[in-house]
């Protein structure tokens, strides 16, 4: 899968303008559903997939297993990662996706899954938890293709991607063969006609017999695409088999977010098991929340000033905690959430507040800090830059709060101040000698 929308259309600009330095990671909100969960939006739209059913316990595992009467099965661990395969159980049981024959087999596997977390490439060291298990056919394919739909920012709207390489990882095709890969921007008013998926369904290699169901397929999946919100649609593999058929082997979707008051249905299937509590959280508050790997939590405003504030921490030696954006209308409430989700994440070690006042008001990021401070009992050193609307004000307040706030006008000094608080908590810790700056 595609792991940013910046790198998904960097796979369509690079196929078509050869190869292409990687770009920046992207982050964006999206929703993102199970395996299972997305084969039954396919078969709603007439797209074939191997007969299969989801199990919650060992037990449903082996009576699926039974009731698809066939010898020649796979079960997958239901969680929204890449690399499943290849992943480790909290258990120590290895591969979140396995082969068997038996009722018997599938019921033991389920059992060395189900509850269990999930680590993969992807997941980062905590994992994810396995509450369900998707069982279904084994299908040999003649062969397999790669198809994705996106949007696409050059292109100014959808892009058809497609390849003769599937069941490999895409970006890896991009790097070394990117001759394979075909990329067709679509006409949003238009949608992709029938012409357009034949000769797409040509181009990669069907055979001759297939070529008519693959573009079936490809007008179906861009049907799905623009009815249902998505952001992205995945099929990898998409397999001709050996009689002729072309089947999603596997299916990934990811729908726009703003999209959920008419997509209801989409969005009742959200995973909340899935996503980082933090994230979900913030959501709450209409906080713009991203959790990263670093020790310093950066509480802005506005995306841009944002990634400049993460940027000016790394310049200076220090690694940003998370992404937040406070957005412009911000109250007190919201200001204190985002310190307590900043504070939950027990690597942070220094906390940088830097706002920008034009639409936020300066005084009302202030009363958030200062309320944060005193109900959390903050025990990290908390930076403080305040420009703009009202910032006199908050000044005021932040000084006669009696709180151990550091304050600098100054984007260079206070980045370098906090990334010096940082590293003196992060040694006190490592050293376990106790310290506080409240």
């Amino acid at each position: 899968m595609f792991k940013s929308f910046r790198a998904a259309s960097a796979i369509a600009t690079r196929a078509s303008m050869a190869a292409r330095a990687p770009t920046q990671k992207q982050q964006k909100r999206f929703l993102n559903i199970h395996e299972y969960m997305s084969v039954d939006l396919l078969r709603k739209y007439g797209i074939n997939a191997p007969r299969g059913q989801v199990a919650k316990t060992p037990e449903e595992a082996y009576e699926i297993a039974k009731r698809l009467g066939s010898d020649d099965l796979v079960i997958k661990a239901q969680v929204l990662a890449g690399g499943r395969g290849k992943g480790t159980f909290s258990n120590g049981f290895k591969g979140g996706v396995k082969t068997f024959s038996t009722p018997e087999e599938a019921k033991a596997l389920a059992d060395k899954m189900l509850g269990q977390k999930l680590i993969t490439k992807q997941t980062g060291a905590a994992g994810k938890p396995c509450n369900a298990v998707y069982i279904c056919e084994r299908k040999y394919a003649r062969n397999e293709y790669y198809f994705a739909i996106l949007m696409d920012r050059k292109a100014a709207g959808p892009v058809v991607v497609a390849s003769s390489e599937g069941g490999v990882d895409i970006e890896s095709v991009a790097k070394e063969n990117p001759d394979a890969i075909v990329t067709m921007p679509v006409d949003i008013k238009t949608g992709l006609t029938k012409e357009q998926a034949t000769e797409l369904a040509t181009r990669v290699g069907f055979s001759p017999v297939a070529v008519d169901k693959a573009a079936e397929t490809f007008v179906n999946l861009y049907n799905l695409f623009i009815e249902k919100d998505a952001t992205q649609v995945e099929i990898n593999p998409l397999s001709e088999s050996s009689d002729h058929q072309v089947l999603c082997m596997d299916a990934k979707l990811n729908f726009d977010d703003n999209a959920d008051f008419r997509q209801k249905d989409v969005f009742e299937l959200r995973d909340f098991s899935q996503e980082d509590a933090r994230e979900t959280a913030a959501a709450k508050y209409h906080l713009n929340y991203i959790g990263l790997d670093g020790q310093i939590g950066c509480l802005v405003n506005g995306a841009g000033l944002a990634m400049a504030t993460m940027d000016i921490i790394q310049l200076h030696g220090g690694k940003p905690a998370n992404f937040l954006d406070v957005g412009g209308a911000a109250t007190p409430e919201a200001v204190k959430a985002a310190f307590e989700i900043i504070t939950s994440d027990p690597q942070v070690t220094s906390a940088f507040v830097n706002i920008f006042g034009g639409i936020m008001r300066c005084d009302i990021i202030a009363q958030g800090i200062i309320a944060a401070a005193k109900d959390l009992d903050l025990k990290i050193p908390l930076v403080v830059r305040l420009q703009g609307t009202k910032v006199e004000e908050a000044k005021k307040l932040i000084a006669e709060s009696g709180l151990k706030i550091y304050a600098n006008d100054d984007l260079d000094v206070a980045a370098q101040k906090v990334v010096k608080f940082s590293d003196i908590v992060k040694t006190a810790r490592d050293a376990d000698i106790p310290i506080t700056f409240n």
